[in-house]
């Protein structure tokens, strides 16, 4: 038994339609990720580890304004040298050798072509994902999903507290168990998981936080 079949019982696909109208209907379409190629978005969902979209945002500017924001420009810097123009992201030196795995990985498995990339089967390019070095489960289903448009649901913190405040979850539930929550009990599309999942952030960012500001959420009085 699941964990939603557990806490919900037979209305969970209602439930979770629910939070998305209400979601949608507060917040309307989120049109995320922003990245003007998938590999914009590839890049920004491994810079966004540990930090917030601004602090990415002026990162990706920083390489946008030199015209390095492509693979062989960016595999052509030092570590020094890319640590150096994703400073604002934070962590720089960590994300410099996360960023140039990734980017190895991509010219070494795919010729540089992210369509190559795209047309492998889900699990088995998330599992080449998850052995590049600092992709983790989250940061490798952002990319499957912004990125490259499959369909996977991406868990994070924001996941995790709505998720478990809203007793969808238990509060001991990981990574797997949220995401086959939300992957049984939400239709089965890429764009909806994006856009669900994009809710899910800005419901995080203005009431679920660490401290829940409940008055006046979209979700409040959402019983079952």
């Amino acid at each position: 038994m699941g964990i939603s079949e557990h806490v919900l019982g037979a209305n969970a696909k209602k439930i979770f339609a629910e939070m998305f109208e209400r979601l949608l209907e507060r917040f309307g379409p989120q049109y995320w990720w922003p990245g003007e190629t998938p590999f914009e978005v590839m890049v920004g969902a491994i810079l966004t580890q540990n930090t917030s979209w601004k602090n990415v945002e002026k990162a990706l500017e920083n390489l946008k304004r030199e015209g390095l924001l492509s693979l062989p420009a960016l595999l052509g810097l030092t570590d020094a040298a890319l640590a150096a123009r994703i400073r604002p992201a934070g962590y720089f030196n960590v994300k410099a050798r996360r960023l140039r795995a990734f980017l190895e990985f991509l010219q070494e498995r795919y010729a540089g072509e992210v369509n190559q990339m795209r047309a492998r089967p889900t699990e088995r390019l998330r599992e080449e994902l998850l052995a590049v070095k600092g992709i983790g489960k989250e940061t490798a289903d952002s990319i499957l999903l912004y990125a490259l448009g499959h369909p996977i649901f991406v868990v994070d913190a924001y996941t995790y507290r709505v998720f478990t405040r809203h007793y969808l979850a238990p509060e001991e539930a990981g990574y797997d168990e949220l995401q086959e929550l939300a992957t049984d009990h939400v239709p089965a599309e890429a764009a909806h998981y994006n856009e669900f999942h994009a809710l899910l952030v800005s419901v995080g960012k203005d009431f679920c936080g660490p401290k829940p500001k409940c008055q006046g959420c979209p979700l409040e009085g959402l019983n079952w």
